[in-house]
């Protein structure tokens, strides 16, 4: 009898009631949704009671076929063993697990010890040793946070850990609630997880200011309340406490206003599962700075005393309020949904197969193919507005699917594309070796899952890029090339145009004056016109746009466009442009960019709008300051809206400032050269003249191109269908 392999292989003690438990479900869940199958083999930890049920959420993955529990003793077959909890493994297993496997990790999703003794849970040199008489020195271990990481290597400076840490997943939509009315007249904080005493702030003082004993909130908490009302010595009035397990999670969080976490100075919290679900469910989430590492942006970052402030300041401002729960729920979905663990899952070889059809009468349809969109990470939008203009084009029955290393990864989700996100290099700290495996390996993971006819690629051929070409051959590979670089610049770039089967250029207005490294390489590459993500007819009437900014009718507007913040200081010259600006009786629109990093310096009176696409409204605008990237100009150029560019002379490729004098010598906008210096206050003062913006947008309409981002579509079109015919 042949014995059954199964795709994954969960060794772990399921009883353990917090965390751990529920991190097991989650990723079961990810592999029975890719059709992958999973075991469940149980080993006894020595830290627990053996009378201790299974947690609810192993019972349930059990009970409905998700996964398989493997009967003690027997021996299992598995093309991955993923082990978690380390502590198991401080002792000798009663029974020892007989797995065969292809892979092994172990997943260190506890740190072994925390700030007043580095070895108070395990000694890593004992479980590693155990760990390794029992699978092999091959295993794989992997911390699940920084936080893990640096406790480890603390307990083991020469500790071989993975390169990439084996994070929580969730599934955002089984938590998300859209945001609704408030829960109450008074703001609700609160927070979950199991009892633990080291789990609440040490002292009495330190505890009251994280959750207030105050009439203006409410505090809820579900597990450990009666741990802080005993340290405390009484239970204030605002306080509801709930016993663990009572409530679910879900439930209980979507009766929070905000999610606010302090805890024992001296733990090392491995990871902070309950902020993760707090964001998913659309939470606001207020933390100690050491989480930062983790949640990045998503999350709100003060010490105990800093909470209430806090929570006024944005109970008084519910549009900022808004803001917040949808970003928290965008990096959750990007940063730690399922794709990200299904993508290190076909890094050790595990991808889902395609799901046996029934059987019919007559075979099925074979469903279109689609085109796979890959963008660089940048600093802007560009590179994936670009693809996603062509995509929103391709013909209706042709998938598209836009694989971006970009933050804007759910800019894209938002407009309609099925989208995954590849954290880029700088996210996820790794060097240039690591990264480009890496890089490789999930867009071979990507071409394996969704199958493409054609893939995309407007970024520069980084090493994982090419390496991908080669490992995949059978696909189409097409280089989407902005022209324009920087003379004397990416020649090592042109030199990879090999890796690909073609390639396609935008076009580019200042073409006459384009010097780059790509003017000498057109032979055979596919020359379309300028691409933008808009066409004329997309935008907005004026009024309709101002309405939508919520501007004053009957004044002058300006629109201040430079750029994602990302590349360089953009917000010195800002002050000076916006109060001139408005001295010359303009309303001032600052547009932040959707995947900013820093928050944009807002000088006072003028108004912050953070919108995709910007373009759509820019017949509101009277006057636009402008980077000149290359999807920013061609916008203003082909809508005809005067401009004052302000090129920004620290990218690595786009040469801005050559493509800004040639609209000024064109007649189509103006340039500022020196924002710091005289020039910026003499070009303002002939673009706020009616008479000159009114001969930039005549010499826009004289000179503007046709939007080529159709015949890009059209011809990637051919391309899948010369590609299925072959």
């Amino acid at each position: 009898m042949t014995a059954t392999v199964h795709d994954v292989a969960i060794l772990s003690d399921f009883r353990y009631p917090g965390g751990t438990s529920a991190s097991i479900a989650a990723e079961v869940r990810a592999q029975a949704r890719a059709g992958l199958t999973t075991v469940l083999v149980h080993v006894r930890s020595p830290h627990l009671k053996a009378k201790r049920a299974f947690h609810p959420l192993i019972t349930e993955l059990i009970r409905d076929g998700s996964a398989t529990l493997a009967p003690e003793g027997e021996e299992v077959t598995a093309r991955l063993l993923v082990v978690r909890q380390p502590r198991i493994f401080t002792e000798d297993p009663a029974v020892p697990p007989r797995v065969r496997f292809g892979r092994a990790v172990l997943v260190l999703n506890q740190a072994p010890g925390d700030a007043g003794d580095p070895a108070r849970y395990y000694a890593f040199a004992e479980v590693r040793e155990r760990v390794e008489d029992l699978f092999g020195a091959g295993i794989e271990w992997a911390p699940i946070s920084p936080q893990v990481r640096a406790e480890v290597l603390r307990a083991d400076p020469e500790a071989r850990l993975t390169a990439v840490d084996w994070h929580e997943i969730i599934d955002g939509a089984e938590w998300w609630r859209a945001p609704a009315s408030r829960t109450s007249d008074v703001p609700v904080i609160g927070r979950h997880g199991r009892p633990d005493p080291v789990k609440w702030p040490r002292t009495k003082q330190e505890l009251l200011r994280a959750y207030p004993d105050s009439p203006d909130v409410r505090v809820r908490v579900l597990g450990g309340g009666d741990l802080a009302v005993e340290r405390l010595g009484r239970q204030p009035a605002n306080w509801e406490i709930l016993e663990f397990g009572t409530v679910e999670p879900v439930e209980f969080l979507h009766g929070l206003d905000f999610f606010v976490y302090f805890h024992d100075p001296d733990l090392i919290e491995a990871f902070g599962r309950t902020i993760m679900e707090a964001l998913a469910a659309g939470v606001p989430v207020i933390v100690g700075e050491h989480f930062r590492p983790l949640f990045g942006d998503a999350a709100l970052y003060t010490t105990p005393e800093g909470v209430l402030p806090l929570v006024r300041e944005l109970w008084a401002d519910r549009e900022r309020y808004r803001q917040i729960v949808l970003h928290g729920r965008e990096f959750i979905e990007s940063r730690y949904g399922y794709p990200s663990h299904l993508a290190r899952l076909a890094d050790r070889g595990i991808r889902p197969g395609a799901p046996r059809p029934p059987a019919l009468s007559a075979p099925p349809p074979t469903p279109p193919r689609p085109v796979l969109l890959v963008s660089d990470n940048g600093v802007g939008l560009g590179h994936l507005s670009r693809l996603m203009a062509i995509g929103r084009r391709l013909p209706g029955d042709t998938p598209v699917v836009v694989a971006t290393q970009s933050h804007g990864a759910m800019v894209a989700h938002r407009e309609g594309f099925l989208t995954e996100y590849i954290p880029s290099r700088s996210v996820l700290g790794l060097p240039r070796q690591s990264w480009s495996e890496l890089l490789r390996s999930r867009l071979e993971h990507l071409i394996d899952l969704h199958r493409p006819v054609v893939v995309a690629v407007d970024s520069v051929p980084h090493d994982g890029i090419v390496a991908a070409t080669r490992a995949r051959p059978d696909v189409t590979w097409v280089w989407v090339r902005r022209p324009m670089w920087r003379r004397d610049t990416g020649a090592e770039w042109i030199e990879r145009r090999s890796a690909f089967d073609h390639v396609l250029e935008p076009g580019e207005f200042a073409e006459p004056a384009d010097e780059g490294a790509t003017v000498a390489d057109r032979d055979g590459v596919r020359l379309v016109g300028p691409i933008t993500y808009l066409d004329p007819a997309d935008l907005v009437e004026p009024e309709q746009a101002r309405a939508a900014l919520e501007l004053a009718p009957g004044r002058p507007a300006a629109l201040l466009q430079l750029g994602a913040g990302n590349i360089n200081d953009i917000a010195s010259p800002i002050a000076r442009i916006a109060r001139h600006l408005r001295t010359a009786g303009f309303q001032v629109v600052l547009a932040e960019s959707a995947i900013a990093t820093e928050p944009m310096a807002q000088p006072a009176g003028t108004h912050l709008v953070r919108v995709y696409p910007i373009s759509r409204y820019l017949r509101g605008f009277d006057l636009v300051v402008s980077a000149a990237g290359y999807n920013s100009f061609h916008e203003l150029i082909a809508f005809g809206i005067p401009a004052v560019f302000v090129p920004n002379r620290e990218t690595a490729l786009d040469d801005q400032v050559c493509r800004a004098r040639f609209a000024a010598a064109a007649g189509a906008a103006l340039i500022v050269e020196d924002p710091d210096g005289e020039d910026l206050d003499r070009v303002l003062s002939r673009a706020v003249r009616q008479d000159v913006r009114d001969a930039l947008s005549r010499r826009c309409a004289e000179v503007a191109r046709r939007n080529g981002a159709g015949d890009a579509a059209d011809w990637l079109a051919d391309l899948t269908l010369e590609k299925a015919g072959s």
